[in-house]
């Protein structure tokens, strides 16, 4: 398994995309008024692109549009000090296609909060990694305290 600079296991596409399939909820990276925003979301994979539905109104529909976003997710344990990360990046873009938007309704993607979501967002990656945090070795600190190696 290869490692980067940092000593994180670089995670390979195939595994990428198996950790997309096994979460509901995301972060989505933006630009709002020249800042950038993250605003979780949940989701659903269309082959390997992610779709978002959201209301077509929101800021997030609007600074969504024809730009250029980041997505991530992850899972961690804390107590273990073990996780994994996956961040895509990629073109987002309305989709007002009819024969498209009626596949995306097909899809298992349901709004978590109340309202109108019938707008859906395909962002499709040009980018894709992920890294995991492994175990750390335990080493005898100063004083006889355990902490972990670096790599």
């Amino acid at each position: 398994m290869p490692f980067d600079a940092g000593g994180l296991e670089i995670l390979g596409d195939d595994e990428c995309l198996a950790l997309l399939q096994s979460t509901p909820v995301g972060r989505i990276v933006f630009t709002h008024q020249a800042l950038p925003a993250v605003q979780p979301v949940n989701y659903a994979l269309d082959g390997e692109d992610v779709i978002i539905r959201t209301s077509p109104g929101s800021k997030l529909a609007a600074a969504l549009r024809n730009a250029v976003v980041a997505f991530e997710i992850d899972e961690y344990d804390a107590e273990e000090r073990t996780g994994w990360s996956v961040v895509l990046v990629g073109q987002a873009r309305r989709v007002s296609e009819p024969a498209e938007l009626a596949g995306l309704r097909e899809l298992d993607l349901w709004p978590w909060v109340p309202g109108d979501r019938e707008e859906f967002i395909r962002i499709s990656p040009r980018l894709r990694s992920g890294r995991r945090v492994l175990r750390p070795v335990e080493t005898a600190g100063p004083a006889g305290r355990t902490g972990s190696s670096s790599r």
